[in-house]
Order: structure tokens, then C-alpha cells, then sequence
């Protein structure tokens, strides 16, 4: 049996990671400024998360959701906390597709309404209807498709009135920052008025922090920074720091029914473990003002790069544009200079690290980029 071809490999089999850097099976060592795709928020193999994991392992590594899991509790009272969402429920499940699945239902059952509002560019998961409220058709199969799903310019507040007046929407469904749509940032303007507009219609704001979530932002969650407070955050990537763990935090407006949400291996003792492990790293690091911190200063600096442009993002999820010329940018710093980084479509490059990067690992990253760039 092989391996079904789906995912496009670079020819490196990683091996180890520890930190900010990873090795492949030469012992070469990478700078990762890519995180498994925004995954490592404290690091590779941080050694109080695998020592929580090692721990639970002994103890109890699973039992069902037909009883009480006290670690479920702990994780919540912690995450509301950290979260500021202290009045806000948590429904634990296994990624960032599931929970925007749950939290789209959920929109749904509350107000009884079918149709939902997403943006451009956006990326919501690759399941049923996360997919659909995706804007990429190339991954929509048949059985996907759906009238249910309006699509409108992000940032465009004059086309979002305009759905407003045209649909009755059960749910509006946003990234704080798009990442797999190239590093966009939601205005804040914007996002007051979605805001008013869900109040007003009495239409479910669905926070998709997948990925901008957990203090990437320099903010537990990107939307916040726009002052305003979501009825439901759908949560994964850095929440276990490469374990499977996600939720989805639900504002006390909802009344929860026996049987309307479930999951079999979600808030499972092991992730549970892991996902404590990464609030409580985070807390002591003070990993979020590192986050804001370093990310500024890695901007800061991008912007004074003549070879690349549009440096935008929050915190380390940065993007930046680079021209044709520079194409096969990636490939240099990957294969020349030892440096993990994502892409976007349209010469984006992508910058998600581990929130613990130090200024001097920075700075490393900035010597290589100057270096793989053509002058």
C-alpha cells in the first residue's frame, strides 16, 4: 500500500524538531518560520508539553464523552481566563474543519435559518459544509455544493450591506486575518460593522480563529483587536501545538440540547493534556507580547526590503509580496539556506512561526532572506 497522492511533498522527511528548528534525516538542520502551517505555537517538542502528555499517557490516554473527563473542565476554566471569554461555553472537538462544522450547525439550530455569508479568499476546512463556505471551487466536490452559501468581497462594507438587505443569513462566517487567502487583515471598520449588521438582522458572527486564534495576532484572537466580541470562536492549529485538539467557545445566548453536538475523540484526556500544556507555556513565556513584539520588529524590518512588497499581518502571521523575478524565492531559502516558509497564491510569501521566536532567530531568518534574494 502507498500513500494517497494528495499533497504536494517537498523531497525532505523531517525527522526531529526541537524549538524553533527542525532536522531532516541527514541531520541538516531548517529555521522553521512556518510552523506546520501556523501548528507549533511553543515550539517543537517544548519539554513541559511533553512531559504533560508523557504524564496523562500513564494514566488514562482515552475514555468517551459519556463521562465526566475533569481535564475537560480544567481546560475550560483555564482557556476562559486566557481567552477573556469568561462567561462563553466550550465544545471540545479534533480540527479546525470540525469546528467550524459545529459552529455553522450550531448558527443554524439557533436561529433556524439556512443561508450563510463567507468572503473571498476565505478557508474554512474541507469537510462538508467548511468547504463549501470556502472559496476555492477547485476543492468543492458535487456533494458539497450548495445555494446555501453567499460569498461577498472581504473587506467591502458596502457589498456586506448589500448581502444584508438581499439574504436572511443564519450565520456570517470570517478569518480575523485570511491566511491561506494570503496573509488579509479584516478592518477594523469593517468588523464593527459586520458586527451591527449580525445585531441587527439578529445573525450568528462565527469567529474563525483556526488559525489566527491562540495569540498568533499578538491577541488571543484577531478579532478582538478590532474591539469587537463574536458569538462563536472556532479554535485548532496552535491550540495543542501539533496534537489534535480543537473547540469551539459559544456565547451563553446559546441553550445547548443533549445529542444537537458530539465527537467521538474530541476533549479526549491526551489532547486535553496537550492543550493545557500550550496555555500554560504561553502564560509563563508571555508569549502573546513576544508574538506582537517580534512580529512587529520582523515587519518593521520586511517593509525596508526594496525586492518585496505589501508587508502586512499581525503579530507572526506576516505576509509579504514578492515580484516574478523573485519566484523561486521559497525554493532558495528552503533548499540553499535552510529556512521553512509558506506560500500563497499570487507571490505571497507567509510567515508563521512559533510564538516563542526569539529577535535573534529574527534576525537569522532576515540574513537569509537578504542573502536568497535576487538583487
Amino acid at each position: 500500500m502507498k500513500l494517497f497522492d494528495v499533497y504536494p511533498l517537498q523531497p525532505l522527511k523531517i525527522v526531529r524538531g526541537e524549538g524553533s528548528r527542525v532536522w531532516d534525516a541527514n541531520g541538516r538542520e531548517y529555521l522553521d518560520m512556518y510552523g506546520g502551517h501556523a501548528v507549533i505555537s511553543i515550539g517543537h517538542s517544548h519539554p513541559h508539553w511533553v512531559t504533560r502528555i508523557e504524564n496523562q499517557l500513564r494514566q488514562l490516554a482515552f475514555y468517551s464523552n459519556s463521562v465526566y473527563l475533569p481535564l475537560q473542565e480544567e481546560l475550560a476554566e483555564r482557556l476562559a481566563v486566557q481567552s477573556g471569554k469568561t462567561d462563553y461555553d466550550l465544545f471540545l472537538c479534533n480540527s479546525g474543519a470540525e469546528a467550524n462544522e459545529n459552529a455553522l450547525k450550531l448558527a443554524s439550530f439557533h436561529t433556524g435559518r439556512k443561508k450563510v455569508l463567507a468572503f473571498h479568499k476565505s478557508f474554512h476546512g474541507r469537510t462538508s459544509l467548511a468547504v463549501a463556505a470556502t472559496d476555492n471551487p477547485a476543492i468543492v466536490a458535487p456533494v458539497n455544493q450548495t445555494d446555501n452559501i453567499v460569498f461577498a468581497p472581504f473587506n467591502d462594507i458596502e457589498a456586506l450591506e448589500q448581502a444584508f438587505q438581499q439574504h436572511e443569513f443564519a450565520a456570517v462566517i470570517i478569518e480575523g486575518i485570511q491566511g491561506v487567502g494570503g496573509i488579509r487583515v479584516a478592518e477594523d471598520a469593517f468588523l464593527k460593522r459586520l458586527r451591527a449588521l449580525c445585531d441587527a438582522h439578529k445573525t450568528v458572527l462565527i469567529a474563525d480563529s483556526v488559525q489566527c486564534g491562540y495569540g498568533r495576532s499578538g491577541s488571543f484572537f484577531a478579532h478582538d483587536l478590532a474591539g469587537i466580541g463574536a458569538d462563536l470562536y472556532t479554535m485548532a492549529k496552535g491550540m495543542g501545538n501539533g496534537f489534535p485538539v480543537a473547540g469551539v467557545l459559544i456565547a451563553p445566548h446559546f441553550q445547548a440540547k443533549h445529542g444537537m453536538l458530539g465527537t467521538t475523540f474530541g476533549g479526549n484526556p491526551l489532547a486535553c493534556a496537550a492543550a493545557l500544556a500550550v496555555l500554560e507555556v504561553m502564560e509563563q513565556d508571555k508569549l502573546i507580547e513576544n508574538a506582537e513584539k517580534t512580529g512587529q520588529y520582523l515587519m518593521d524590518t520586511l517593509r525596508g526590503i526594496p525586492q518585496i512588497s505589501n508587508v502586512r499581518g499581525k503579530g507572526l502571521m506576516i505576509g509579504f509580496d514578492v515580484p516574478a523575478e523573485q519566484g523561486e524565492l521559497r525554493k532558495r531559502l528552503l533548499f540553499e539556506q535552510g529556512v521553512f516558509t509558506g506560500e500563497a497564491k499570487g507571490g505571497v510569501v507567509r510567515l508563521l512561526p512559533s510564538l516563542a521566536l526569539s529577535k535573534a532567530d529574527a534576525d537569522i531568518f532576515l540574513e537569509k532572506l537578504d542573502t536568497s534574494l535576487l538583487k
